[in-house]
């Protein structure tokens, strides 16, 4: 499932509820992707925010599908983003380690972050581009 892969070509971010919104089949997220692949941009997703939106693979096909894909990154949490999110958490007096991998991910790769939550994502950056799904 996925591929751990450096990739440097402009990306979009996604968290949890962007795969979720995927797995439901939301108009408006298959859209996004399609343009994003038309902008030939990869996908990066933090490993964590798989565990987020994964229950079952048997059922949720759509989502197995794409993160299987050639243009998807799972990035894994390793030490250097556990003590990043760590410090961001500090910063800012949160306890939400996976949507601050969201946000070091893209602050690192200077990509934009597609989300059903843009407030908590913008509390812990206020400067992340943020795109709402």
């Amino acid at each position: 499932m996925g591929r751990t892969r450096t990739r440097t070509a402009a990306g979009i971010v996604l968290d949890a509820g962007a795969l979720i919104a995927l797995d439901r089949g939301d108009k408006r997220m298959i859209a996004l992707l399609h343009r994003a692949l038309a902008q030939s941009r990869a996908f990066r997703v933090p490993a964590g925010v798989v565990g987020q939106a994964w229950r079952d693979g048997r059922v949720q096909v759509t989502l197995a599908r794409f993160l299987r894909s050639q243009e998807v990154e799972i990035v894994p949490l390793d030490a250097h983003l556990a003590r990043s999110c760590g410090e961001l958490c500090g910063a800012v007096n949160s306890a939400d380690v996976i949507d601050a991998s969201v946000v070091i991910l893209a602050r690192e790769r200077q990509d934009p972050i597609v989300t059903s939550d843009p407030n908590d994502l913008q509390r812990l950056d206020p400067k992340a581009r943020i795109i709402p799904v």
